[in-house]
């Protein structure tokens, strides 16, 4: 039989948060999963976004029960090249959650995502309500980047991305850039668009050769080694928390793992 889930709190919560709760994802990509009918409730589908469950109901995701998480993790990643961002892969691409590590039996996922080509930093949790805060757009979270070119960058390409540039209708702003060399660039994103840095390249017939992420608002990379993780410090996961952008000044302090 299977284990009812505790639920905090007086009376019942919409399903799309007992998810977050649940570790399955941001309470955002949780209503993607209620709307396309994975989710069930004491074995009835359902797909409405404001129904609520409570302490008797089972949920399930897929066929899987549910159950809230008793311990939540917090971790930076970097990615190597070649590692895609998602629980599964159709191709049988290596997914990046494979290098966390094993003794984390709870169930992981990023919060926001780096392409399969990129490498650098990037965050996995299993809660969902802090995943939706740090993720989510509207959050401004600065996203700083080190970009290599195969050929040199014309300063117009950099004053075009600085004052905004428009690609097939959308528009494409960095918060900053600056050049590093003939070929490299440091590059800070808010907005979070898709592939936008290869986008912009691509626009003007550039090609990254390589697109690493060096920060998330106040976490850095740091020394920490290609394929490595490590927990977030409590002064890392406060200042993520309250919206900060300021650096945490390394990873030194106790981390936290649940």
């Amino acid at each position: 039989m299977t284990e009812k889930t505790e639920i905090s709190g007086p009376g019942l919560i919409r399903l799309q948060v007992f998810l977050a709760r649940a570790g399955v994802a941001s309470r955002r990509a949780s209503e993607e999963l209620i709307l396309k009918g994975r989710v069930t409730v004491n074995g009835e589908v359902v797909s409405l976004l404001g129904t609520k469950v409570g302490e008797g109901d089972e949920v399930r995701l897929d066929g899987v029960p549910l159950e809230a998480e008793k311990r939540l993790h917090y971790l930076a990643l970097n990615k190597p090249p070649l590692y895609i961002c998602a629980s599964s892969d159709p191709e049988g691409r290596t997914l990046a959650k494979s290098l966390l590590p094993r003794e984390i039996t709870e169930r992981l996922y990023s919060v926001g995502r780096l392409d399969y080509r990129s490498s650098g930093l990037i965050l996995f949790t299993n809660d969902g309500n802090f995943a939706g805060k740090v993720g989510h757009p509207s959050g401004g979270m600065e996203k700083e980047y080190l970009v290599d070119a195969s050929g040199p960058v014309p300063d117009m390409v950099i004053e075009a991305f600085r004052r905004g540039v428009e690609i097939e209708g959308e528009l494409f702003r960095c918060q900053s850039i600056e050049r590093l060399g003939r070929k490299s660039l440091r590059v800070v994103l808010v907005e979070g668009k898709n592939r936008e840095i290869r986008r912009v390249f691509s626009h003007f017939h550039l090609h990254p050769q390589r697109l690493h992420r060096i920060r998330i608002g106040p976490v850095s990379l740091g020394g920490l080694e290609s394929g490595k993780s490590r927990p977030l410090t409590e002064t890392e996961l406060s200042l993520l928390n309250s919206g900060s952008q300021t650096k945490s000044g390394g990873h030194e302090g106790k981390s936290l793992r649940e």
